[in-house]
């Protein structure tokens, strides 16, 4: 019987630290610039940090906060969220970019609300981690009940799954490799989990991240 490796709840850490955590701030290798909405030019914000196992590298999750629902960043491919796939070793924050500017007023130094994460469209509120639960179940949902009647603990501390088969809310939207046309495969899904600052906005549904390892490349996308 196959098993699913549940993403539970698993308390804090800091914003940089190089293990699965929602939230906090991007790693990625020098040089990597801060993504941009390719809808409304904003940037995206920082959803999640990935290690997948076996050394395979990190998947870096971004999704544009901006004007939600306006950038169709539940698309895989409109523009309003990236997935990078990075290699492990040698990643390092991305520096931050500045907040867009209001009606009224400009932020000209990225800095100034590094402290003050209420409303901030770049990184979610607060940091969340998690631990490794493998459920004797092959399906997702399934196991997510199984480990809370047997742990006691709410559903709503599984804040996703690593690996497995995706359990789509809809249909199955498997993105494409733009790299070689093929199906790219699944590598996690996420829940917006039980705490509104670390709650990333996925219309109260889940979300699905895959890649395609030979050419380097990611993909996200939601439904509700």
């Amino acid at each position: 019987m196959s098993a699913t490796t549940l993403l539970v709840h698993n308390g804090s850490a800091a914003p940089d630290a190089p293990v699965i955590r929602i939230g906090g701030h991007p790693l990625a290798p020098a040089g990597t610039a801060w993504p941009i909405c390719a809808a409304c030019s904003g940037p995206l914000q920082f959803i999640a940090h990935l290690v997948l196992d076996g050394g395979r590298g990190v998947l870096a999750v971004f999704m544009c906060a901006n004007d939600p629902g306006s950038c169709d960043e539940w698309s895989a491919t409109a523009g309003g969220n990236r997935a990078y796939l990075f290699p492990q070793a040698g990643l390092v924050p991305i520096p931050l970019p500045a907040l867009p500017a209001s009606e009224d007023e400009e932020d000209d130094d990225p800095e100034e609300d590094e402290d003050d994460p209420a409303d901030d469209v770049r990184r979610l509120g607060a940091v969340r981690t998690v631990e490794r639960v493998t459920v004797a179940e092959p399906q997702y949902h399934a196991a997510a009940k199984a480990w809370s009647e047997r742990s006691g603990r709410p559903r709503r501390q599984v804040l996703g799954q690593l690996g497995g088969a995706p359990d789509w809310l809809q249909y199955d939207e498997t993105p494409d490799c733009a790299g070689c046309g093929g199906p790219m495969e699944f590598v996690a899904q996420l829940e917006e989990g039980p705490d509104p600052l670390t709650a990333p906005n996925f219309g109260s549904g889940s979300a699905y991240a895959h890649a395609c390892e030979p050419c380097g490349l990611a993909a996200f996308l939601w439904q509700c």
